[in-house]
Parts: C-alpha cells; sequence; structure tokens
C-alpha cells in the first residue's frame, strides 16, 4: 500500500511484529525471533524459514551456547582472526567471534556471550565459558 506521507510508512514499517530495531539500548544482549506458529527461533529473518510464516515474535537470549564451526580467516585483516557459527541454548545459529586463543577455539565449546556487537565488524563476540580437556591435542 503507497502512503504519501514518510511518517505514516514509517510507522507502518515499524509496527510489524518481530521487526528488530537496531537502536536497541542495551548492547549485552542478543535480540532473536520466535515464530508463533512453529516455534522456530531464528537469528534476523523475515519470515520462518520452516513454515514460511511472517507472525514473529523478538525474544531476549540468554547468551549462552555452543560452538558448531570455528576457523581461522587471514583475509582482509592485518592480524588473523577467528569466526565462529555458535548455536545458542534457544535453538538458533548466530556468526560471531570468540575470544582467546585461536588454536584453543574448537567445535563443541562452551561459550558466553561478551558483547553483542563488536565494534569493528558489528558482530556478536564470545567468550569461552571453560577450557575443556583434551589430552591428546
Amino acid at each position: 500500500m503507497y502512503h504519501h506521507s514518510g511518517n505514516v510508512a514509517r510507522q507502518a514499517a515499524g509496527s510489524a511484529a518481530g521487526v528488530l530495531d537496531p537502536g536497541t539500548p542495551d548492547a549485552d544482549t542478543i535480540l532473536f525471533q520466535r515464530c508463533t506458529w512453529c516455534g522456530t527461533a531464528m537469528y534476523h529473518r523475515l519470515l520462518c524459514p520452516v513454515c514460511q510464516g511472517g507472525d514473529l515474535r523478538t525474544e531476549r537470549s540468554e547468551g549462552v551456547g555452543t560452538v558448531r564451526h570455528a576457523t581461522i580467516v587471514h583475509r582482509n585483516t592485518p592480524a588473523a582472526r577467528n569466526v565462529s557459527l555458535v548455536e545458542m541454548a534457544e535453538g538458533f545459529v548466530v556468526r560471531g567471534r570468540v575470544m582467546g586463543p585461536l588454536i584453543g577455539i574448537h567445535s563443541g565449546d562452551r561459550v558466553r556471550l561478551s558483547t553483542a556487537k563488536d565494534p569493528v565488524r558489528g558482530e556478536p563476540v564470545f567468550q569461552l565459558v571453560d577450557e575443556p580437556y583434551r589430552a591428546w591435542s
């Protein structure tokens, strides 16, 4: 629908359920969406990837997760950096950086959110919860 007034269009766009507000005052939480129809948790989506529903509600994550994949990137950066896929306890996956020695971050490590937005890359930053015992590595 076309709105001739910019205020009306902005109001209509911001009132949709599940649309994340980028100006969230709390920088130490991750906001995610949950589909009201099937209950699937997702990160920054417009439609549910399972049922294609558009009725999403915004929730706050507890900030605890597990590293599903970790890699070291050497491109477009002066020093090597970590890029990880973290599966959060709520069930969604987010890409971010895990602090610590690059060689010491592995799949299955438990992490906790340190800050929701890295000032350089804008990605969440996590820290290791505990160092697992690895006798053979």
